[in-house]
């Protein structure tokens, strides 16, 4: 990958895609996004793959959009971007292998509901993570309904409105996450050893299972993303986005 923005090791079936961007806390820029389709995509492909991983190089799984890069820029490329993460989280579901994500140190924003789009959560007991969205002054542009899909509407409408932050072991709770590390265990490990005995079933039934379920996970995901995206665009032009939005030098 360009830059070295994913790395890719592959082992005994298993692709595992690390987001490699620490200085920015693997934050989700223009071309990590593009990195991360690319290596999804390839892995998709590859017959000897059967389980996808993702994780990310410390110190934490992603601390959500990178703001910071579309400075100078307006609230309309901002939405464009976050309109190809969408595409990206939604393609996980429709995906033909099991995705796992391995969540350690923070999940923030819209690396928050990366996570919560793959088929299997592993977290950490003492990962932070929160949608601080609504604080900023804005919708979550997407990915609600992958999150709806997780833990029911009314869990994720008040996770959405209220920002709080939340510790592994309540995303566990919550069913945010599906498995809790062990003492001393890294979140990658963990997924690994979850992810390990499933990529010796055979691929088609995988695929089979994927394909049942795909309805019942993605719902009308592609819609209400278009919808939430229209009602980010709205909210950031409102004073309070406009406030945030300025400290990161964008504007209308």
């Amino acid at each position: 990958m360009a830059d070295n923005l994913v790395l890719v090791q592959r082992e005994h079936g298993i692709a595992v895609l690390t987001l490699n961007r620490p200085e920015r806390r693997n934050a989700l820029g223009v071309a990590l996004v593009e990195a991360v389709a690319a290596a999804f995509a390839q892995a998709e492909r590859d017959p000897d793959a059967r389980v996808i991983v993702l994780a990310a190089a410390p110190p934490g799984f992603c601390a959500g959009a990178d703001l910071k890069e579309f400075a100078g820029t307006d609230v309309a490329t901002m939405c464009q971007q976050d309109a190809c993460t969408a595409a990206l989280a939604r393609s996980f579901a429709l995906a033909s292998k099991p995705v796992f994500a391995a969540v350690d140190g923070f999940a923030m924003g819209a690396g928050f509901v990366l996570a919560a789009s793959c088929d299997v959560v592993v977290t950490a007991p003492d990962t932070r993570w929160q949608l601080p969205e609504v604080s900023l002054g804005w919708l979550p542009g997407w990915g609600l309904q992958a999150l709806s899909s997780r833990v029911g509407a009314n869990k994720a409408r008040r996770l959405a409105l209220s920002s709080e932050l939340l510790d592994g072991r309540e995303a566990h709770r919550l069913g945010l996450a599906d498995y809790l590390t062990s003492q001393g265990e890294t979140a990658l490990q963990a997924a690994l050893n979850r992810a390990r005995p499933i990529a010796q079933f055979s691929p088609h039934a995988l695929a089979s299972v994927k394909r049942f379920f795909m309805a019942s996970v993605t719902g009308s995901a592609e819609a209400m993303d278009a919808l939430a995206g229209h009602f980010l665009a709205g909210d950031a032009v409102q004073p309070h986005g406009q406030a945030t939005l300025a400290r990161f030098g964008l504007g209308r």
